[in-house]
């Protein structure tokens, strides 16, 4: 029922003062469009103005775009709300962060669906032929740590495909101020360079799965990232497209920022990346791991329904909060994950997804961390051949014990006479603790 003008006009002031506070936090937003009554009841019972629904979504979408905020619009689809529903609790907060991801619309599209005229098209920076003066101004800007100037202008280089202005900056800061000064600058460009808001939800970014392999044939890359998916380990809002073929890091690491984001943007269009370097099967068997490549789609747009409801946008998350029950449950998800892939695969162990600019960190900090693992399982071998010395030459069996994550082992003589125990930090394993009777099963006899 159609709410008479003044309480109309009341909801949407209101909605448009709340959009004027919260534009400068954002810069996408979305909003969802309703053909008729009956659709607005069944996202909103209770709900049936259609009068005073859209006029909001027309005033919110103004202030938006008025404050450089790009708007999205999805067209509420009774069919695909009620499949969504199908799978979660009846409950508002669920009904408000339905997103259609199939058939959002931008542009001049999405306002044409809220009824409004199309708005004038954000200038595109432009920048003079010579690079030296744009070169300087960037590196102003990167001096300047309270500026919020310099990534946007990073951004717009990069969009404007200007990376000879970057190429530029890195070697006069490296000439100014030393060469590895210069190279700190490059990774900033490259770190810039694998994540732009581009997409269907508005943001997209390369990441990596290194993965150390085991001796023999490579595993097949697109099982891996198959299980991966099906793991439950990603986010809900996180959409992952893995890349068929292996990646040598090292060839990854010779990449430009220039063409991390060309592969972004061939990525984005469905198309296959000409800068992306093929796998070296030489290589991948020399060092021992590969690089499963992928493209992220982030999900996570605010929604104008969450934002209404919640009077405002939500606080920022505390990044020294501990980790919320789910994001638990997710990584739980990924080590039950990696321990699967390593018994089913004779070693092979996925490492972690990471942006694609830390591939090689990852890699070196799984090595160092490997050393360790690997003295671990040295020390049971050690620790077995001691308490066979022991046992004076009859057989002995082990009995293995979790206790939290970290092993415990127990030595007897197959006459049931105790020799010794030790504990193993989960931390020394190269594996979990529950996933280490395979392996230390291999040279000693375990009873329960």
């Amino acid at each position: 029922m159609p709410q008479p003008d003044s309480q109309r006009n009341a909801a949407v002031l209101q909605a448009a003062e709340l959009a004027r506070d919260i534009a400068p936090d954002l810069d996408i937003v979305l909003l969802t469009h309703y053909a008729d009554a009956d659709t607005l009841d069944i996202f909103r019972p209770g709900e049936t103005d259609l009068q005073t629904a859209n006029a909001v979504n027309r005033a919110v979408a103004g202030e938006m775009l008025q404050a450089g905020v790009e708007v999205l619009v999805q067209r509420a689809d009774r069919a695909a709300f009620r499949r969504w529903m199908s799978e979660r609790d009846d409950t508002p907060e669920n009904r408000r962060a339905w997103i259609d991801r199939t058939r959002l619309l931008r542009g001049p599209a999405a306002l044409a669906a809220l009824g409004l005229k199309e708005a004038s098209a954000p200038t595109r920076q432009s920048f003079a032929k010579a690079p030296g003066p744009i070169a300087d101004r960037l590196l102003d800007a990167y001096d300047d740590e309270d500026s919020e100037a310099f990534d946007a202008l990073v951004q717009d280089l990069m969009g404007a495909g200007r990376t000879d202005v970057l190429d530029l900056a890195v070697r006069k800061l490296g000439e100014r101020q030393g060469e590895e000064t210069g190279d700190e600058l490059n990774w900033v460009f490259l770190v810039a360079a694998e994540g732009a808001a581009v997409g269907p939800s508005g943001w997209a970014e390369l990441v990596a799965l290194p993965v150390a392999l085991p001796a023999g044939d490579l595993p097949d890359g697109e099982e891996l990232g198959r299980g991966l998916l099906a793991s439950g380990a990603l986010a809900p809002a996180e959409e992952l497209h893995l890349l068929p073929g292996w990646r040598s890091p090292d060839a990854l690491a010779e990449l430009s920022f220039g063409a991390v984001r060309r592969v972004l943007l061939d990525l984005v269009a469905g198309k296959a990346p000409q800068d992306l370097p093929p796998g070296d099967s030489d290589d991948l068997a020399r060092r021992g791991f590969g690089v499963l490549i992928g493209l992220r789609i982030d999900w996570a747009i605010p929604i104008w329904d969450e934002i209404a409801a919640a009077d405002g946008l939500p606080e920022d998350p505390d990044e020294d909060a501990e980790a919320t029950p789910e994001e638990a449950r997710r990584a739980e998800r990924f080590d039950h994950w990696r321990g699967t892939v390593f018994q089913e695969s004779q070693g092979c162990v996925p490492l972690a997804l990471v942006a694609l600019s830390e591939a090689a960190s990852v890699i070196t900090e799984f090595l160092a961390e490997a050393g360790e693992q690997t003295g671990g399982l040295e020390e049971i071998r050690a620790f077995v051949a001691a308490c066979r010395l022991e046992a004076g030459g009859q057989e002995v069996v082990c009995r293995l014990e979790i206790i939290r994550d970290d092993l415990g082992l127990s030595v007897y003589t197959e006459a049931g006479r105790f020799l010794d125990s030790i504990t193993i930090p989960a931390a020394r394993l190269p594996a979990r603790a529950d996933e280490m009777s395979e392996l230390i099963g291999a040279f000693v006899r375990l009873v329960q």
